[in-house]
């Protein structure tokens, strides 16, 4: 007998349906084809113990399985449950009429309980827009699921409850959630404020800056200078994710599996910190699999890369590209996949190897040579990718003593909010551009004209520090944003300024 059950491969962050086809006839052996990986070959183990172990039988005929299309590689456990279905089928035991109207996705134990999987809401996706009635899937996963709508999302516990369910003799419970209430419910809900960093204001405009235009920015001062606690609350003042970017992002974290249990949508803006002993396939993505790294983990939030220096160079510089497109691809010989990485880069490092040059107080014991060999593990390339370049002071006794109310998170995203909905206006013809980072050269000489003096004071700017092209338009893209922030239309002398001095890096005595 020949039944088809239907799953689902997981490529980059989408899915391809996959037909399962279970013949069963006289002979004795067991052969499954359609370029399964390990995980899917030990599925007749696992199979074999779940069936025997809820009461069935497993067929002592020739079993042939084909996983169609043959030329997308099968991965994962997830496919026990629609071979476990087909097989039982095929063999007489579950009735086959309904199996066409869903995706069963599910990883078998050996007492026949359904473990939960990565990636179900790209397969729930697929299955809506192929016709699919319905999806079957772990009960762990079932509110992921139920974000898409128009299609009825069933999650089981166990296979008997699945077999139960096609043969009429139980009804699976219907997840339904509501994406909407569910997206806004907690879209505002931070743990975190700017009000608990006291002092630093300088810094605290620069992250509002920085906010504003989706910039890149890096920050440089003294160990407990405070870097990395502006930079753990900079998710807190960026504009809210919107659905579809709140569907994009879950998607990415479905497919890598870092989905915390029972979560249906991501509505917060990641914030992703790797460890400087970070490989460049942990940063970028990839493997024998491909999976997202770190940057597309953060794709619509915050990368954040602290102690900069101490990061591998050569991973350091697989960033250049993911920068500058806002994509990465991952090539191999069988496959090539695309992920999104359109994050923020927010980095953190000591002015010298000992941490103190410039400090206030005490004193650096580095040579200047040292110094500048460590200013030098970071490429030039990099740095001029980077938007903004800020200098993080101590902050003294009586700013950590004061007990006055300083400006919280809320009112410093109010104001990044405003600034990007002049951005929204201003690229609405740009479907692909949402903020001035993004921006283009064509579309730098568009929107960021300046007058005389502005001309003025940008030429000294790039004679006296030596700039790159790239800085150039790193400057107009920063100064654009201030104006922005102000409600400006022009991009004054004053905006200019401001923007020129996010280039401290790009001084020629730095570390002498």
């Amino acid at each position: 007998m020949l039944v088809k059950t239907y799953g689902s491969a997981l490529q980059g962050i989408d899915a391809t349906t996959v037909t399962i086809e279970v013949h069963v006839s006289k002979g004795i052996n067991f052969h499954l084809v359609g370029l399964p990986d390990n995980a899917v070959k030990e599925s007749q183990q696992r199979i074999d113990s779940a069936i025997r172990t809820n009461g069935y039988e497993m067929p002592h005929r020739k079993t042939v399985i084909n996983m169609a299309p043959a030329d997308i590689r099968k991965e994962g456990a997830s496919y026990d449950l629609p071979l476990a279905l087909g097989i039982m089928a095929a063999s007489g035991q579950v009735q086959a009429a309904k199996l066409k109207e869903y995706v069963m996705m599910g990883e078998l134990s050996l007492d026949g309980g359904l473990q939960p999987i990565r990636g179900v809401l790209p397969i729930a996706i697929q299955a809506r827009k192929e016709g699919f009635k319905g999806i079957i899937v772990p009960r762990k996963n079932a509110r992921e699921a139920a974000v898409v709508n128009d299609l009825d999302v069933f999650g089981a516990g166990e296979l008997k409850q699945v077999v139960e369910f096609f043969n009429s003799r139980r009804q699976l419970e219907k997840t339904v959630i509501n994406t909407r209430e569910e997206f806004f419910a907690n879209l505002a809900d931070h743990e975190l404020d700017f009000c608990d960093v006291k002092g630093q204001q300088s810094v605290k405009r620069a992250l509002e800056i920085a906010a504003a235009g989706m910039h890149n920015i890096l920050m440089v001062g003294p160990p407990g200078a405070g870097k990395t606690m502006l930079a753990r609350r900079l998710p807190t003042i960026m504009p809210p994710l919107s659905l579809h970017e709140a569907l994009e992002t879950t998607k990415i974290h479905s497919v890598a599996g870092k989905m915390e249990a029972h979560t249906s949508l991501m509505t917060q803006r990641p914030f992703r910190s790797p460890h400087h002993t970070s490989s460049g396939v942990a940063l970028v993505g990839g493997g024998n699999y491909p999976q997202p790294g770190e940057i597309s983990l953060a794709h619509n939030g915050v990368l954040f890369l602290d102690e900069l220096p101490e990061f591998p160079r050569n991973v350091l510089e697989v960033l250049r590209q993911p920068l500058e497109d806002r994509t990465i691809t991952i090539s191999r010989s069988k496959s090539t996949v695309a992920y999104p990485a359109s994050f923020m880069l927010v980095a953190s490092m000591n002015p010298c190897p000992c941490g103190f040059y410039n400090h206030p107080e005490k004193e650096c014991i580095c040579t200047p040579g040292s110094i500048q060999r460590y200013m030098n593990r970071i490429s030039g390339p990099l740095l001029d990718r980077i938007d903004m370049q800020v200098e993080v002071v101590p902050v003294s006794y009586d700013e950590l003593s004061m007990t006055r109310d300083t400006e919280k998170s809320g009112q410093m995203r109010g104001r990044v909010f405003q600034s990007r909905e002049r951005q929204s206006t201003r690229f609405e013809k740009h479907p692909t551009i949402y903020s001035n980072a993004q921006m283009q050269s064509k579309m730098i000489r568009e929107y960021c004209q300046i007058n005389k003096a502005g001309k003025n004071l940008l030429k000294k700017a790039m004679e006296n520090r030596g700039l790159s092209a790239r800085a150039y338009d790193r400057i107009l893209k920063v100064s654009r944003t201030i104006a922005d922030l102000e409600g400006s239309d022009r991009i004054l002398a004053h905006h200019l300024a401001e923007a020129i001095q996010y280039r401290s890096l790009d001084k020629e005595n730095w570390g002498y």
